[in-house]
């Protein structure tokens, strides 16, 4: 699969905005159901996706990435922080502007069985969301739907047809289908390739890859794959234990890896060439090292897992710093001993 789109300037204005987005849930225990911890989902992210981007937010399952994307969308409401969305502050959105915020940012889910309604026909689940926002007569929702069907890959003869009359990966067109009902400009994707077999996988990714130079869209994109966001991507953050540890564009983040966690998820993708040895990565990370979101460590999130970690990254939170152009890290010794 490859891409060849123009990458957005660096210079305009971003089209979503989250600064210092904070989501902790609170665990309740006893009768009284009080409150005795909390998990520190998403602690203090900052980021920005610019219009007709793809930026991917990547990292290992519960670091926090499906929380940061619903909370864009106010699926989750957001503990603290702030999200704009062109330039909106949607967090103080509410009713009718948040309906109307709706029209413009959808979600496309990993579980494309769960997603859609069984009860319902491929063509009413499409249809469903210009009903809700009263959008057309009956004939031209018909006609829109068999339009998206058609544009995502699918027969439109087959909108009287039930979601489990479909492969996986159908219904994950069908699910992408009803996301672009509403003419949105920006999906956050969340890891929407996950559960499908590689082949298909592709055609997954290819059909964003069309649909980003058709609609002009723009997209958060979560995975824990970053074989699967390399030829996606414009720019790539990653994530660990609720933080954006690195986030770079995507070719200088794949050849110059800044963050051992980053090199170890670089180094943990497979060969798909049986006849190619692949080297054992010098940083294997200890496998009973897990630090918990209930109680995350001092200093660096990482540092109990970090084979390179010193005696400052226990007591001292790195920052994410620019450390080479448009490329940032959160690493005391990536930074340098003057950061």
């Amino acid at each position: 699969m490859s891409r060849a789109v123009t990458v957005p300037d660096s210079a305009a204005e971003p089209i979503l905005e989250a600064r210092d987005l904070v989501k902790r849930f609170p665990v309740r225990r006893g009768l009284l159901r009080r409150t005795v911890a909390e998990v520190h989902a998403v602690d203090g992210v900052t980021f920005s996706v610019r219009a007709g981007e793809t930026l991917s937010l990547v990292g290992e399952s519960g670091s926090g990435k499906t929380t940061t994307g619903r909370c864009i969308l106010r699926l989750v409401e957001p503990t603290s922080g702030e999200i704009r969305f062109e330039g909106r502050d949607v967090l103080a959105l509410d009713g009718p502007s948040l309906r109307k915020l709706r029209r413009k940012a959808q979600i496309v889910f990993q579980d494309s069985s769960g997603a859609l309604n069984p009860r319902m026909t491929v063509g009413a689940i499409v249809i469903e969301p210009l009903e809700i926002h009263d959008l057309g007569t009956r004939q031209e929702r018909t006609e829109k739907m068999e339009l998206l069907l058609q544009m995502v890959g699918i027969d439109p003869k087959a909108a009287s047809r039930y979601p489990h009359e479909f492969s996986g990966g159908q219904r994950q067109r069908i699910g992408i289908a009803r996301a672009l009902a509403l003419d949105p400009t920006f999906l956050v994707a969340d890891e929407p390739v996950s559960s499908l077999d590689v082949s298909v996988q592709a055609q997954i990714l290819n059909l964003f890859v069309e649909l980003q130079e058709k609609m002009r869209l723009s997209y958060l994109f979560i995975a824990h794959d970053l074989r699967v966001v390399k030829h996606l991507s414009d720019r790539v953050a990653v994530m660990y234990l609720g933080k954006i540890v690195e986030v770079a564009p995507t070719a200088l983040l794949y050849q110059n890896p800044l963050h051992p966690y980053t090199q170890a998820l670089l180094a943990s993708v497979p060969e798909p060439d049986p006849q190619t040895k692949k080297p054992l990565s010098s940083k294997t990370l200890p496998g009973n090292r897990h630090s918990s979101p209930l109680d995350p460590p001092r200093g660096c999130r990482f540092q109990p897992r970090c084979p390179v970690a010193v005696e400052r990254c226990r007591s001292e939170e790195p920052r994410l710093t620019e450390i080479g152009t448009a490329h940032f890290a959160a690493c005391h010794l990536a930074a340098g001993p003057d950061s």
